[in-house]
């Protein structure tokens, strides 16, 4: 049995969230696991995505960024949802979702936009989310840490030829090639340092720690 192997039997044996969820029930710092519908590595679902956050206890916000608001802009992942369903269309308003409104400059600039199209790409994307991707979670307090295990998770999934995407999945219309090519709704972090066997180990360690500490309490 492979790291990555491992990784998913792991992962797949904790406790699931959906939307709606409770981000309560979610620790405050931590790493996260996404799995899509459709999508089997190792015989479970695949893990399409391993993300955290660099702010203090921003993990609950992170995932509300992704599941909740309805801004591509906050969120990359939603982004790059948005990108894979407009070019499967052919639809040009993607060129328009590239563009990033965050600054008062840009919302000048493009004050004329079709924004009716943007709030309906936006429902679109929050749609595909919620219905087809589930997550887990672990907790890690320590920034460093959560950094330096989600580039080694990453690379990981991305260099094991076990994981590999459906035939169906949204992914491959990507205009982004690393998201096509890896199997992940990434384009950082891939193909580095993967995790060791001691890492993992280590890590399932912790988590398992800190679940007997909050079953404790």
């Amino acid at each position: 049995m492979n790291t990555c192997d491992s990784l998913h039997k792991w992962t797949n044996s904790l406790p699931a969230f959906r939307f709606p969820f409770d981000a309560f029930q979610i620790p405050s710092n931590g790493i996260y696991f996404l799995f899509e519908k459709g999508e089997v590595a190792h015989g479970v679902n695949r893990i399409v995505r391993v993300g955290t956050h660099t702010g203090n206890n921003q993990l609950q916000s992170r995932l509300r960024q992704h599941f909740l608001a309805e801004n591509k802009d906050r969120s990359i992942f939603r982004k790059n949802i948005g990108r894979a369903l407009l070019n499967r269309e052919l639809d040009p308003f993607l060129a328009f979702w590239e563009v990033d409104l965050t600054s008062r400059l840009m919302k000048q600039r493009y004050i004329g936009a079709d924004l009716d199209k943007q709030k309906e790409t936006e429902r679109r994307v929050s749609i595909y989310i919620r219905d087809n991707f589930s997550f887990v979670v672990v907790r890690i307090d320590d920034k460093a840490q959560r950094l330096m295990l989600e580039s080694k998770l990453i690379s990981t999934v991305s260099l094991c030829q076990g994981c590999k995407p459906s035939d169906r999945w949204l992914g491959l219309f990507s205009p982004k090639p690393k998201i096509r090519e890896s199997g992940l709704w990434l384009v950082n972090e891939l193909y580095k340092e993967p995790l060791s066997d001691s890492e993992l180990e280590g890590l399932i360690r912790s988590a398992e720690g800190v679940l007997l500490g909050q079953h404790a309490s």
